[in-house]
């Protein structure tokens, strides 16, 4: 069941990097996305997390977590989930622990950041609001901030909203998530 909901974290992440790039017509201080990412975007849009997050190219750091961590088949489940998805640079900003995250060794720690992403039910940009708690699949929660300058999860900003996939939606973030030590 962890490695399921990890898996959809995952997943979900990686649609939200991708609607992200494509924009949603909402200023989020983000570059605006090329026609190209756009398209891609759009295309990725029609399936389930782990398909919208597959067709992104700047989620392809969270396709490839979700797939060492085990958490396809659980992102590929009807949820609804919501993802807070971090983009491929949000992953390289963890250096090496990355590339420990993913070792075989490690499959149990990575699942619980991936889930760490990931909450229940599907929430939009407009039903978020400032000092929201919100439970995450992975157990622990994440503290919302709306402000004039943006949403932020954790901290991590919000740079793309409302990513629409068959059984959840995405929201990019700008920094991966690390739940906190027990």
């Amino acid at each position: 069941m962890l490695k399921r909901i990890l898996l959809l974290g995952v997943c979900v992440l990686a649609l939200a990097v991708g609607l992200a790039a494509c924009g949603d017509g909402e200023d989020t201080g983000a570059a605006p996305a090329t026609e190209t990412e756009a398209g891609e975007a759009a295309t990725a849009a029609a399936g389930n997390i782990v398909e919208v997050a597959a067709e992104t190219p700047d989620l392809s750091t969270l396709v490839e977590a979700v797939t060492a961590a085990e958490l396809v088949e659980t992102l590929e489940e009807p949820g609804p989930y919501t993802v807070f998805a971090p983009t491929n640079a949000a992953f390289e900003a963890l250096g090496g622990t990355l590339e420990t995250l993913l070792e075989p060794a490690n499959q149990e720690e990575l699942a619980a950041v991936l889930t760490y992403h990931v909450v229940p039910g599907e929430l939009t940009a407009a039903d978020l609001s400032d000092g929201e708690t919100l439970e995450t699949v992975q157990g622990d929660s994440l503290e919302v901030k709306v402000t004039d300058a943006g949403v932020t999860v954790d901290g991590a900003a919000v740079t793309a909203t409302d990513v629409e996939a068959s059984n959840g939606i995405v929201h990019v973030i700008d920094e991966v998530l690390i739940p906190p030590e027990e």
